[in-house]
């Protein structure tokens, strides 16, 4: 037998575990009781190839047939993948196992290829062959020939009639590549890679960086690990150190996670609705540490989150773990898309492949048209009639807001002038599917009985508007599109891509719905840092009136600067302390427009905001935000209107207000605006005429919980 080898061929399937040697060697004795053959070496990692081999459960399976064999061993080489071979040591029982190529297998003959070919015949020569495995899927095939011949490229055996199945009672190590590694300990901080894995455990490899040592790691203290790729994060946690290999450069540790359930966000009462969706979706994804697909079916899903169950031998979600791109398929034909991250596991139940383990996936990220399918179905599964951004027939929808009031003539007055233009807009957002709003819809086949709709008019701020319902319906169809506006802050107020960190509504005190819903909501929570409402004169300025009102010195209109936000926010603290100007970003330091202003214009829409101060004698008296859109995109025209705040009322008297406000309409060319005056008082006191007051409303969205609370009860009560 010729015996020429290689150190770099001798790919030994090394263990961590100090006692590697003498484990090994366990196994082969176990197994060979067990099956009364040839002795035959246990390996638990199944990934092709493998990365270690540990001492670990077993037990022997079937027996499997030569025809079976062959057929592994020719997909085997169909995959370019390689077997095992074991040698074992003439004295003392060490094994070593070489990585071999079959070529294509015709019938009882079998010859492989060496992986590498330097160096056999010395490393070789203590050892005597003993046995070849081949990977079959989550089984190892044991198979013990009793001819063979080697030479300095390969081997070849005559296979026998039989051969047996090895399957692992132990959770299978995936190998891993391109997986950076910091491992943190006491201010140390060392660089290396990721080997493999399973869901309780790490392998890795560190180095050192001089004067780094490793007597710097202390196994009997906590560390911190961080796992990435080029592009992000994929992994951070605590980590205990469970044991390592020596060397003074290099070393290899097994660790474990301190915690198998992390916290992503803000615990809250309020949760969202697990639902089993009927045929429940597969979730698809590259495993962010080993790259192959991966494809489990979802048990139950929300629009925050899913939970998703796995064998716990072959086991590959891990706490903390975060996957970038992540697909819900439901049925194949429909696929969502987002970013996850694995948050729990725990142990669900036990069956004949061993425990099975259930994971929580928390949803991070996902694009407003996937969000909008998503919610779709939930939705539908919840309430059959309930519906999310569906077709809408407009004709159908003009005669509902006319038949429940929610046009009434006032309003009618404004919408008629404007008609062409407003049912434009309405084209655009109903019969498109548009990223800066949402509708929702209580629909029986063509009748719609209740509807509530939502824009993103500010960088991180949505308004609630348009919310009607038949009055036969009111009770139900009205708090059920409530409701989903309420699934839907929750479920999405997370996500960055919806930036929806604020609520905001606006209503009259004398609209009895929504003054016990809103306004009911804010007296409830009692907290304007929470929810807040501040009240709004409102009043339409007209250009007749430039013509009697002139703003003069010392009186001047402004660009706003950071100083006179900073004077604004202190005024309004002390007269509200609540949520509008975050909410409406008239905070210091609120970064600019852009992104919300290049979103509107992708899909044919404006969207323009203006700052202005008004100022005697360089002293802040009033700031003025000027807001754009297309006319009807509120139907009250509330999101192409004024708001002035005034902070300081002395000496702003009426005239001065209209002077400014003359000024204004010729800068931004409209001859008839709405004009929101806050504080309300403020009209009062200066006898300013207005036709109504709107209570502005703000909900944070962070701390939603009182106003689920209250909710929950107002629909209980109702």
């Amino acid at each position: 037998m010729a015996n020429k080898a290689h150190k770099n061929n001798i790919q030994l399937l090394d263990t961590t575990t100090i006692a590697a040697e003498q484990e090994k060697e366990k196994i082969y004795k176990s197994t060979k009781k067990s099956t009364g053959v040839s002795e035959q070496k246990k390996d638990v990692t199944l990934s092709t190839p493998p990365a270690s081999i540990e001492a670990v459960e077993h037990e022997i399976g079937n027996e499997v047939s030569r025809e079976y064999l062959v057929n592994k061993l020719n997909f085997t080489n169909f995959q370019d993948g390689t077997i095992l071979i074991n040698f074992k040591h003439t004295k003392y029982n060490r094994i070593i196992t070489l990585h071999a190529k079959p070529k294509p297998c015709l019938g009882n003959h079998l010859d492989c290829l060496w992986v590498e070919t330097q160096g056999l015949d010395e490393k070789l020569r203590p050892y005597k062959f003993d046995n070849f495995f081949v990977i079959d899927g989550k089984k190892l095939l044991s198979v013990s020939p009793e001819e063979f011949s080697i030479n300095d490229e390969g081997i070849s055996f005559e296979l026998p009639e039989t051969c047996y199945e090895i399957n692992s009672r132990k959770v299978t190590r995936h190998s891993c590549e391109g997986i950076e590694v910091q491992l943190i300990q006491s201010s140390s901080l060392f660089y290396g890679s990721l080997i493999d894995f399973n869901a309780v455990s790490f392998c890795i490899k560190l180095k050192t960086v001089p004067p780094q040592t490793f007597r710097w790691l202390d196994k009997s203290l906590p560390a911190n690990l961080i796992f990435s790729d080029r592009n992000e994060v994929l992994y951070a946690g605590g980590c205990n150190i469970l044991r390592n290999t020596r060397g003074h450069k290099t070393r290899k540790y097994v660790i474990e996670p301190l915690e198998y359930h992390i916290k992503r966000y803000q615990n809250k009462d309020h949760r969202s609705t697990r639902q089993k969706v009927i045929p429940s979706p597969d979730i698809i994804f590259r495993h962010p540490f080993t790259k192959k697909l991966v494809t489990l079916k979802a048990l139950d899903i929300s629009g925050s989150g899913f939970s998703v169950e796995e064998d716990e031998n072959s086991a590959v979600l891990l706490p903390g773990m975060v996957i970038p791109e992540l697909e819900l398929s439901f049925a194949n034909s429909s696929a969502i898309k987002c970013k996850a991250q694995v948050v729990y596991r725990k142990i669900s139940g036990g069956g004949k492949r061993g425990m099975r383990i259930k994971c929580g996936i928390a949803v991070l990220d996902m694009l407003f048209k996937d969000n909008m399918k998503l919610l779709s179905i939930l939705h539908q599964a919840k309430e059959s009639n309930s519906y999310v951004c569906n077709r809408v027939d407009l004709d159908a929808l003009w005669d509902f807001f006319f038949e429940t009031g929610f046009i009434y003539p006032g309003k009618y007055e404004f919408i008629q002038k404007n008609k062409k233009k407003i049912k434009e807009t309405y084209e655009k957002l109903y019969a498109r599917n548009q990223n800066i709003a949402r509708h929702f819809i209580y629909q029986d086949k063509d009748h719609i009985s209740g509807h509530m709709a939502m824009v993103r008019f500010y960088r991180n701020t949505w308004m609630i508007h348009h919310h009607a319902a038949r009055k036969s319906a009111l009770n139900r169809a009205g708090l059920i599109v409530l409701n989903q506006i309420g699934d839907f802050t929750y479920n999405c107020h997370r996500l960055y891509s919806l930036h929806m960190n604020f609520l905001i509504c606006y209503f009259r005190p004398d609209n009895k719905f929504p003054s016990r819903v809103f306004g009911g909501a804010a007296r409830y929570i009692k907290n304007p840092k929470q929810c807040s409402v501040d009240a709004f004169a409102y009043f339409h300025f007209k250009t007749a009136l430039s013509v009697k009102h002139r703003l003069s010195r010392p009186w001047e209109l402004t660009e706003t600067r950071r100083e006179d936000l900073l004077e604004l926010e202190s005024f309004y603290e002390h007269e509200s302390g609540g949520l509008m100007l975050a909410a409406l970003d008239l905070e210091p330091g609120t970064a600019d427009f852009d992104e919300l202003i290049k979103e509107y214009q992708k899909i044919g829409f404006k969207r323009e905001r203006l700052l202005f101060s008004l100022k005697k004698n360089k002293r802040l008296k009033a700031v003025v935000m000027v807001d754009i859109s297309d006319i009807g995109l509120n139907l009250s025209d509330l999101t192409n209107s004024v708001k002035v705040v005034v902070v300081d009322s002395d000496d702003l008297s009426r005239e001065v207000l209209y002077g400014m406000l003359a000024l204004l309409t010729e800068k931004i060319d409209q001859k008839d605006i709405p004009i929101l005056l806050f504080p309300a008082a403020y009209a009062e006191q200066k006898v300013i005429p207005y036709e109504k007051t709107y209570n502005l409303w703000v909900l944070g969205t962070q701390d939603s919980d009182p106003y689920f609370k209250y909710i929950d009860r107002l629909l209980r009560f109702t």
